[in-house]
Formats: structure tokens, sequence, C-alpha cells
């Protein structure tokens, strides 16, 4: 993640939940829905609190930051977290059924890295789950200037240009909804 926006997230953590609204799971259902094997172990990378982490059912539920400050608060909520830049997490290949970076991926400096990452532990049949706000919308553009505003770095991108960025980290995509805020699903080959 973007230095300058961990320690954003950091001094935002106390009031997070309480400035954000919860994450709808019919948001990533049916990108979820293209695994190929039962989704039993989710990690959610640069999960913050755990929003999404605790939309969905699963097992186990990891959530994996950089922001100590929104890990303590997604350990409130009964996760499990781990402190982890995103293009080297800590854990073992093929050891996750789904990753989901939700509203997050737009404050990652190593975004090619965090998508190899994400394929190195997904097990086969898993699948990746990316939620981001489209620029090329008038809303998006609004939402990335308000973002700067405030002084993060983010870097938003349109669904055809990360779907290629997926694609050539390994995934098969699917682009599930479109609109301010997509989605796309990056599946790993089955065994």
């Amino acid at each position: 993640m973007n230095a300058g926006d961990v320690e954003q997230f950091e001094w935002a953590a106390p009031l997070y939940d309480h400035l954000t609204p919860d994450v709808d799971a019919a948001t990533f259902q049916d990108a979820l829905a293209l695994a190929e094997r039962p989704i039993e172990r989710v990690l959610d990378v640069g999960g913050g609190t755990g929003r999404a982490a605790r939309a969905i059912h699963a097992d186990q539920r990891v959530v994996a930051d950089p922001a100590l400050g929104m890990l303590e608060r997604a350990r409130a909520h009964d996760l499990e977290v781990v402190r982890a830049d995103s293009a080297t997490l800590p854990l073992r290949d093929a050891t996750v059924d789904a990753v989901l970076v939700v509203d997050a991926l737009h404050h990652i400096a190593d975004r090619h890295g965090t998508l190899r990452d994400a394929h190195r532990v997904l097990r086969p049949g898993g699948v990746l789950v990316v939620v981001e706000f489209d620029p090329t919308t008038l809303r998006g553009r609004l939402l990335a200037a308000a973002e700067h505003l405030v002084g993060f770095d983010s870097t938003f991108h349109p669904p055809g240009y990360l779907r290629d960025d997926m694609e050539r980290s390994g995934f098969d995509t699917t682009i599930t909804d479109r609109g301010l805020t997509y989605t796309i699903a990056g599946t790993t080959p089955s065994e």
C-alpha cells in the first residue's frame, strides 16, 4: 500500500467503520460463484477492518493489511489478521480459496505484485475478486479527485485495464458488474 495512504488509514481506524458503509455480499456474489471449489478460507487483502471479509460466510476469514490500527478493529470483529504488504503475503502457496480486494487496489503501490501474489496463494479452482471504482464515470472521476484532495495517493484504473493486468498475472477473468463500482473475478485453473 502507498506509505502515505497507510498513515491516513492509521489515523482513520477508530472511526472507519462508522464512516464507511457495510459491504454488501451481493456486490461480489456473482464473482465468488465462479470459484470451482468450495470457499472455506477467504483472504481479504487491503481489508482494513474486515468489511468485505465480514460479508462472507466462510470457515476461516483472514484480513491482510499494513495498517495496525485497522487490523486491531478487524480482530475486534473476530477475524484473523496478518500485517502484510499485499505484494508479499506471508502465506504458503495454494492455501486460500478466495482472495478479496474490495475498494483497496487503488491504494496499493505494487498492483502487479499484488495480483501475482494473489495468484500464488490461491488454491486450484480459487477466485480473486476485485471491486474498484471506475474512473471513466463522472462519479468515479469525482471520487478520485476527492481522494487526492484529502491526501491519498490513489491510482484508479478502468475495468478493461485491470482485466488485462489480471490476465497477465495468470487469471481467467470475467467482469461481473459495471457502474460506478465494477467487479472483476479472476479464476485459477482447476487441477
